[in-house]
């Protein structure tokens, strides 16, 4: 690569993608010699990047973190996946929608113009979480998921008595935040809304990590979701046919499988935290079904039954066994008034 600029971006950009880079492989990568590698690299740190000499058999050069923030460089794909998460902050469930603007803002100021355009031109509308976390508080919580170290805080009222609990983990799910940990007060696993979280000066010691559940903090939270405790998993399981078509049951299936019998008949296979929850997911389809298994839904789907039959009103009753209908209607018939 003969433009030493070109060269100079091109060295700058490989030492921001991985940690460490043998000099001969710079070379390689920039079809120079290793000691025109050394002077680009000397030209770098005077620039103001701060670029070490890695000690060992092979040698070469590590990027690091500097006391200011020098130029950087991306490419086409890091310039739009930079925008899309920038203009995505609002659906993020955190706190920083201003200062992601003013990310945006500065990051499209030093584009060259192909890539401007291309920035500006990703543009959609993200969906604002109602309960925001602060941005200080998921720093801080993060910082004591690494250190290991036992979190403090009030829990929905900065008045509340301070709780204490181990943190494993913060999960981004559905526009919140929620911390995975090991409660120490209630002896148990828990999960937190950190919209709620206020944590409280000084921290606890170190812990020893235990094994999550359910192996991540990830799952812990999807299995939390759904009822479960151990596995990511719904508790009811269940089977039942639907008279309907299995084009018209798949987009509306929330989580399951579905088997085309005819076609106006279709198996599904479904899950929910209880079994009266799964017989709602059947009765949502507004159409005829009939329950496959196994034994304890059949149950369920009984009992509703019953229940059901005894919501409506008795129409064989006498007028005077039934509720007044005046009594019952919000509209007099006489004054067309609405009623108390």
């Amino acid at each position: 690569m003969s433009d030493p600029s070109a060269r100079l971006l091109t060295l700058l950009s490989l030492l921001q993608a991985r940690r460490d880079w043998p000099g001969e492989v710079l070379a390689d990568r920039l079809a120079v010699s290793t000691r025109t590698v050394r002077r680009d690299v000397d030209r770098l740190r005077a620039l103001g990047y701060r670029v070490d000499a890695v000690k060992g058999p092979d040698g070469g050069y590590r990027l690091e973190a500097g006391s200011e923030l020098p130029p950087l460089r991306f490419d086409d794909d890091q310039a739009v996946a930079i925008a899309i998460a920038l203009r995505g902050a609002p659906a993020s469930g955190a706190d920083i929608d201003e200062a992601a603007e003013r990310a945006l803002a500065t990051v499209r100021q030093v584009l060259p113009s192909r890539l401007r355009h291309r920035v500006d031109g990703v543009r959609f509308d993200a969906t604002a979480s109602n309960r925001r976390a602060d941005p200080e508080v998921l720093a801080t919580v993060s910082e004591a998921v690494r250190r290991r170290e036992v979190l403090r805080f009030s829990y929905g009222d900065a008045d509340a008595p301070a709780r204490h609990a181990e943190p494993y983990g913060l999960v981004a799910r559905g526009g919140r935040w929620y911390l995975v940990a090991w409660d120490l007060d209630q002896d148990d696993w828990r999960v937190f809304r950190a919209d709620r979280l206020v944590p409280r000066t000084p921290g606890g010691g170190r812990f020893v990590p235990r094994a999550v559940p359910t192996g991540d903090v990830v799952t812990f939270v999807a299995a939390r979701a759904k009822g479960a405790t151990d596995e990511d998993a719904w508790p009811y399981v269940g089977r039942y046919v639907v008279d309907l078509p299995a084009s018209a049951v798949a987009p509306w299936l929330r989580d399951g499988t579905v088997e085309a019998l005819t076609e106006r008949s279709t198996l599904v296979s479904s899950g929910s935290w209880s079994w009266a929850g799964l017989l709602a997911d059947a009765l949502r389809f507004d159409a005829p079904f009939r329950v496959v298994g196994p034994d304890e839904l059949v149950a369920a789907a009984r009992t509703l039954g019953a229940r059901l039959a005894r919501a409506v009103p008795d129409q064989t009753a006498g007028p005077e066994e039934r509720p007044a209908d005046r009594a019952t209607s919000p509209v007099s018939p006489a004054s067309g008034s609405v009623g108390a």
